[in-house]
């Protein structure tokens, strides 16, 4: 797991965990990753994107609307992380002490 600045762009700190995928057939992302490197750095690993194109891109770049649509249950993890306000706010100053939160928080969720 890596942590990262809360009001640091995602894509930005991407780098660094793209090369601990190890095996993956595909990578579900949002549009703040659709940058053109990070879409040839994972298909030099043999991942296929599956990341919709910014509005604002001059030529869109198809996508696999049936296999983003399981990126809900993921943004659903993460909505029931953001309900414990110690997560939420980010009230923890240390990062060990945050990622202690998030692994508790998360036990938690898994069992109830």
């Amino acid at each position: 797991m890596l942590l990262s600045a809360g009001q640091a762009s995602g894509y930005i700190g991407a780098r660094a965990p793209l090369s601990q995928i190890l095996q993956a057939g595909a990578l579900l992302a949002d549009r703040g990753y659709d940058a053109g490197w990070f879409r040839n750095a994972l298909i030099e690993r043999g991942i296929a994107p599956s990341i919709p194109s910014r509005i604002g891109r001059k030529a869109p770049i198809p996508h696999d609307a049936s296999l983003y649509r399981l990126r809900r249950r993921i943004e659903i993890i993460f909505a029931r992380l953001k309900d414990w306000r110690r997560i939420a706010t980010r009230y923890d100053r240390r990062p060990i002490l945050f990622l202690s939160a998030c692994a508790l928080a998360a036990t938690v969720i898994y069992w109830l």
